[in-house]
């Protein structure tokens, strides 16, 4: 029975020692990944590699420690950037934008039932995407996560994406007006499809310059 609750206590001992070494590690030199804090701990111990791995691995799910991917770094180059999962939502709005001028442009009114894909796209190509593309250029980045006021933060950005588009939308029909076009429903809707294009891309540049500047 000492041998035992000797063992027992030896075990406890190993532990504890692990476990306040690998905090101790990721506290002063701050690893940037599980390999790099596997081989601190065996350049200060003599414990075989699976067993730290194994305690690591226990010690993140006792929620002691924490193990984060490591960010993707920022393209510099624009091009680069819009190649990744952050320049979706511009890709979607062009993509938007377009597939409703061909909608509008191909389908007649009395084309029942494909005249509905018409109305849905026109619906959201009217009340969302102009002011939505506003909205990026003129905030491009994103609130801050976590708490609750992100919601209010996104609840203020549907709002005002709404409004917007619904203050765009006349003064476009409004300028329109002064010019040889007139108001009419083709020049209407390239005039919008340019307006989203272009503050889409000036939302993504701006984007673009911002991440760039949190990463330096």
């Amino acid at each position: 029975i000492r041998l035992v609750l000797e063992r027992l206590s030896n075990n406890q001992e190993e532990y504890a020692s692990l476990t306040q070494t690998i905090i101790t590690l990721i506290e002063n030199k701050k690893p940037l990944n599980v390999q790099q804090l596997v081989d601190l701990v065996k350049a200060k111990t003599s414990i075989p590699e699976p067993k730290i791995v194994e305690h690591i691995v226990r010690l993140q799910s006792q929620e002691k420690i924490t193990l984060k991917e490591l960010p993707t770094p920022v393209p510099q180059k624009l091009g680069l950037y819009l190649k990744t999962k952050e320049a979706y939502w511009y890709w979607i709005t062009i993509i938007l934008a377009t597939t409703t001028g061909i909608t509008v442009f191909t389908i007649p009114e009395e084309a029942y039932p494909l005249v509905y894909i018409r109305y849905v796209l026109g619906t959201i190509f009217v009340i969302w995407l102009p002011g939505y593309a506003f909205m990026k250029a003129l905030y491009p980045t994103e609130p801050p996560s976590k708490t609750s006021a992100k919601r209010l933060d996104v609840m203020e950005r549907l709002s005002l994406c709404v409004g917007m588009s619904l203050a765009l939308v006349p003064l476009v029909g409004l300028l329109l007006n002064y010019t040889p076009w007139g108001i009419r429903l083709t020049p209407i809707i390239l005039s919008l499809i340019t307006l989203t294009a272009v503050f889409a891309t000036a939302g993504i540049i701006r984007e673009h310059q911002s991440q760039l500047k949190e990463n330096t």
